[in-house]
C-alpha cells in the first residue's frame, strides 16, 4: 500500500523523536508532596461540608444503635419499603442494633441499597469503593437510593492518600475496579441543565459512625 507524502512526513518526525528523546523539562515536578494545602478542619467536618455541597446527605452517629434509629427514621420518611444489603458484617451489626428492614432479595427490586466503602475522602467529599467489596460493582449504582455506612477510621484527607491505603491493603493484588463516587449521579449534557439521577442513584446518604 502506498503511503501519502503527508503521512510519511508525520511518521518520519515520530521516528526522529523516538530516536532522539527530549529530556523532561521539569524533572522534579513529580514529587511526594501534595499540591493541596493540608486541611485545617477535622476530617469529619471537611468531608461533611464537601459531600453535602455536592447534593449528598450526611449524618453522624455515635454508635450502631443510633445508626439503626436514623436508618429507621429515613426509611419511614422516604417510604423505602424495600431495602437491600448483601454485606454480611454491616447487615449483622444493623440487625443486632435493631434495624431489620431488609425485605429486598436483590438490587433490581429494591428502593434503596446499603453498602460500606473502602474509604471516605474529605477534600473532595468522595466515597472510594472497589469491586473487592461484597457489594461488588452494581449495588451502589443500581439502586435509586444509595446508603453508605462508614466509620471515622476510614476518613483520609486526599485521593493520593486513599490510593496508597488501598495499594497497601491489597498488597499487589489490586481489585479490578476502584471507583470514586462524589454525591448522587448528575449530568448537564442536555441543554446545560443539571439533572440528578440519570446514570446512577438520585440520592446518596453517608452515615458516618464513630469508631
Amino acid at each position: 500500500m502506498q503511503i501519502s507524502s503527508s503521512k510519511e512526513n508525520v511518521l518520519k518526525k515520530i521516528r526522529q523523536a523516538l530516536a532522539n528523546p527530549v529530556p523532561v523539562p521539569f524533572s522534579n515536578s513529580e514529587g511526594n508532596t501534595s499540591v493541596f494545602q493540608p486541611s485545617t478542619k477535622e476530617l469529619e467536618i471537611e468531608f461533611a461540608e464537601n459531600f453535602t455541597g455536592l447534593l449528598g446527605k450526611f449524618s453522624f452517629c455515635i454508635d450502631e444503635k443510633e445508626l439503626a434509629q436514623q436508618l429507621q427514621q429515613l426509611t419511614v420518611a422516604k417510604k423505602l419499603e424495600s431495602v437491600f444489603c448483601n454485606e454480611k458484617e454491616i447487615r449483622q451489626k444493623l440487625v443486632t442494633a435493631g434495624f431489620n428492614n431488609f425485605s429486598a432479595t436483590d438490587v433490581a427490586s429494591c428502593d434503596a441499597s446499603i453498602t460500606g466503602c473502602e474509604l471516605l475522602i474529605a477534600r473532595t467529599g468522595s466515597l472510594l469503593m472497589s469491586s473487592a467489596q461484597t457489594s461488588g460493582r452494581t449495588v451502589s449504582v443500581y439502586a435509586p437510593v444509595h446508603i453508605c455506612v462508614a466509620y471515622t477510621r476510614q476518613l483520609v484527607y486526599d485521593i493520593k492518600e486513599a490510593l496508597l491505603n488501598v495499594k497497601e491493603k491489597y498488597a499487589g493484588k489490586l481489585p479490578s475496579l476502584i471507583t470514586l463516587a462524589t454525591g448522587p449521579s448528575r449530568t448537564a449534557d442536555i441543554e446545560k441543565t443539571l439533572v440528578v439521577g440519570v446514570h446512577g442513584p438520585a440520592e446518596v446518604y453517608v452515615f458516618l459512625v464513630e469508631g
